[in-house]
């Protein structure tokens, strides 16, 4: 008889789910601490907690929580137009960014064909998608654990139809410069669609204006979140923004309902709460002052940050993720990302952030040289070792089969990015799935019926909106 895994997509088998920043729940049952003195620097959270009027917002629309949610989005939609400048038809809802990522899957790629293009330290959640439909990941090696834009360009190919674009990125915490972004964006090939994830892009002192390019219709794809400097990760609500022709396919793949009546009443308020928003950033950019000065102070290796996070070597992420839970801080082991001898460490409160660093010289005991606080620092180069490390032993380096890491040619500084050569996209017949070896299974008494083969659907007509269901 055949099994349940001999009938799943089998794109699904070898899928390693998204590892998430550890619960501090999780952490005081397994440790027997007491969660109010847990700190958790894991998830890029916001230290301050959600805006306090998108709270108060929320309050108020508990009482309407039987009716279904606008599942157009019609206020929410309304308010981040006006907030920059566009048309409702440009703005997609998601349930967090997350979604829109799997949003442009359904739209833009066919399993077996097409391709997509990332840097290798990037956000997992790309691959993990492109793994789950089916589609090949072009993985470029970073320079200084920056994505490096013109080795990204070269990487394109025919079957490419998204070139995903983290700036800042997670979980390096780097930035792109303005002008080496505009410039690859010019570069890109009219067949493929470049989704700009800016997540973190409220940080930045001198953000670029990637709305400009919406508003200009380019393929472009911004995909921001209230999760962040809003404070309101656990609504899981986030957003695109795009032409109102890529807005309008993009919405035809969304789920009805999938942004909730309490989401979207809290992400209006916090939207409008500014004083939230730069009471954040302030914090953010005095902890990671403090965060750096006190690695180089250290003699540790550490990613000059623009987000609200820093990248830090420690010789044995796993085993300082370890270390440091049972003290009661969480932080995040890099060894997900294949970088093991890395944790990522948010930027908490200052009370945070100095019991963070009181305790991370007792975790580093014995897994890499440091300079104990107080005494005198070692002068360190910090360019000079920002140097990926090898995977440690027995970690599979590329354990995703439709991930292919290419040897990109050494990008010459003098060569301009407009030079890329274009290409024009290849759109074969699908071929259907690659039909499976001949198995013998058991004998059954009951043999399986012949399988359903559905007429296929009738092409949707264009709408404006997306249909309104009622329950």
């Amino acid at each position: 008889m055949l099994s349940v895994r001999d009938i799943a997509n089998r794109e699904l088998l070898d899928l390693v789910p998204y590892e998430p920043g550890k619960p501090v729940d999780d952490v005081a049952r397994e440790l027997g601490l007491d969660p109010g003195a847990i700190i958790k620097l894991a998830s890029n959270e916001n230290p301050l907690g959600p805006s306090p009027r998108a709270v108060e917002a929320m309050r108020e629309a508990l009482p309407k929580a039987h009716f279904y949610p606008d599942g157009g989005g019609f206020h929410l939609r309304n308010a981040i137009a006006q907030h920059f400048g566009l048309a409702r038809e440009n703005v997609v809802l998601g349930n967090g960014s997350n979604e829109i990522i799997e949003l442009l899957f359904h739209t833009f790629t066919r399993p077996g064909i097409h391709e997509i293009v990332s840097a290798r330290n990037a956000f997992a959640v790309y691959a993990l998608m492109a793994q789950l439909f089916g589609v090949r990941v072009i993985e470029v090696p970073d320079a200084d654990f920056t994505p490096d834009l013109p080795a990204m360009l070269r990487a394109i190919t025919p079957q490419t139809r998204l070139i995903f674009l983290a700036s800042p990125n997670n979980p390096t915490g780097t930035r792109v410069t303005n002008a080496a972004l505009d410039e690859f964006l010019r570069a890109l090939p009219s067949h493929v669609v470049a989704v700009l994830d800016e997540a973190y892009y409220e940080f930045l002192d001198d953000a670029p204006d990637t709305v400009a390019r919406v508003r200009a219709g380019e393929r472009v794809v911004l995909m921001r979140t209230f999760s962040k400097i809003q404070g309101l990760a656990g609504l899981r609500i986030g957003y695109g923004l795009a032409s109102a022709e890529i807005a309008d396919l993009l919405q035809r793949a969304r789920q009805p309902f999938n942004a909730n009546s309490i989401a979207q009443a809290g992400a209006i308020a916090g939207l409008a709460d500014v004083e939230h928003q730069q009471r954040t950033k302030a914090i953010t950019d005095e902890g990671r002052a403090l965060l750096e000065t006190s690695f180089a102070q250290m003699g540790l290796r550490y990613v000059p940050s623009a987000a609200n996070f820093v990248l830090v070597h420690v010789g044995d992420g796993g085993e300082v993720f370890q270390r440091l839970m049972k003290k009661g801080i969480i932080v995040r082991s890099m060894v997900s990302y294949r970088l093991p001898e890395y944790i990522r460490v948010s930027v908490g409160t200052p009370e945070q952030n100095a019991r963070f660093l009181a305790e991370l010289p007792a975790a580093l005991e014995g897994l890499v040289a440091f300079t104990r606080p107080g005494s005198a620092p070692i002068p360190r180069p910090l360019e000079s070792a920002l140097q990926e490390p090898e995977p440690a032993p027995g970690y599979a380096a590329n354990s995703n089969p439709f991930t292919i890491t290419r040897a990109i040619t050494a990008y010459s500084p003098s060569a301009s990015l407009a030079e890329t050569q274009p290409l024009q996209p290849i759109t074969p017949p699908d071929p259907g799935p690659t039909p499976e070896p001949p198995a013998e299974p058991a004998p059954d008494s009951h043999p399986a019926p012949e399988p359903y083969t559905p007429e296929p659907a009738p092409a949707p007509q264009p709408s404006p909106e997306p249909v309104q269901l009622s329950s």
